[in-house]
């Protein structure tokens, strides 16, 4: 839990940030099938936006490694503190939960566990080999942490051959160290990208940015090179919203059009893909680039 950021209320959105409650038949079956499976998702943990929506039409971020992480990174709702279990048999249980679902395209997340060896790739890969064993035809996106830039646990995760890696930069150099204090490193970031496409030359890579933390456009601007430099293929921005008032506040909110203009300043430098929107996680349309993957492979 944070302590250090004094509290603060939190600023009312814009009309472009309100989105209806989560809803529907199709939520309600995916919020029952998670809690009959004793899965987590990122979508509920982090408090995602976007979850009536994703959730409406069949696909969810699955959370492996257990709710608890071991950093407290200042914008994040995802508890830390120290994990207490290790659950194997999660891997077959995400499997069969994106059979049911019957996804083409499965996104697989984490909290950082630091107090394991491999930070957790041991299991990613096991998640990744089970999907593919259960569901030939879905592509399967991690989002890692940065196993604190550890060459091994980067290639535990890439010999699985997941078809899309993506690690979030999160925030430019200036701001990162103010909000994400501890062992995350901005250059620590953008090395596992690097090495991802090194070891993944057939793959994707991809990352994400949060704005509205005190950056400047400039700076966005500076982080898009940065990413590109080590060969970044996918690029997504959004808006941060403040969980609760004891997290890092808001700067302020971005308007549609500041994020149209990032969208096209992306595509200028070189990503294959730009997601640029205020309510855009990382995760958000990430069936569609799995058919850009699934084009570029058959074309």
């Amino acid at each position: 839990m944070v302590t250090d950021i004094p509290l603060r209320p939190i600023p009312q959105r814009p009309d472009w940030l309100k989105v209806r409650l989560p809803a529907g038949p199709r939520y309600i079956e995916l919020k029952n099938l998670m809690r009959e499976q004793a899965l987590h998702t990122v979508c509920e943990e982090a408090r995602c936006p976007n979850i009536g929506e994703c959730w409406g039409h069949g696909t969810a971020t699955f959370m492996i490694l257990g709710d608890v992480c071991t950093r407290a990174c200042r914008y994040c709702a995802v508890t830390s503190g120290r994990p207490t279990t290790l659950d194997l048999t999660e891997p077959k249980r995400v499997a069969e939960t994106v059979q049911t679902m019957g996804l083409r395209h499965a996104v697989v997340t984490s909290v950082d566990r630091d107090d394991l060896p491999d930070g957790g790739a041991s299991l990613f890969a096991a998640t990744i080999r089970k999907i593919h064993e259960l569901n030939p035809d879905c592509a399967v996106e991690v989002l890692t942490p940065d196993f604190q830039g550890a060459l091994g646990s980067i290639r535990i995760v890439l010999n699985a051959q997941p078809e899309i890696f993506n690690h979030n930069i999160e925030t430019v150099r200036r701001v990162f160290p103010s909000v994400r204090p501890g062992r995350s490193r901005y250059d620590i970031s953008l090395e596992v990208l690097r090495l991802a496409r090194e070891m993944n030359r057939d793959g994707l890579t991809k990352s994400g940015i949060m704005v509205g933390l005190g950056e400047t456009r400039e700076e966005i601007l500076q982080t898009m090179g940065d990413l590109r430099a080590v060969g970044v293929d996918i690029l997504t921005i959004g808006q941060y919203l403040q969980p609760t008032g004891k997290h890092v506040p808001i700067d302020r909110y971005y308007h549609p059009d500041e994020f149209a203009d990032l969208r096209t300043e992306g595509f200028a430098r070189g990503f294959s893909h730009v997601e640029s929107g205020p309510l855009v996680r990382s995760s958000y349309h990430a069936h569609e680039q799995s058919d850009m993957l699934r084009a570029r492979k058959t074309g």
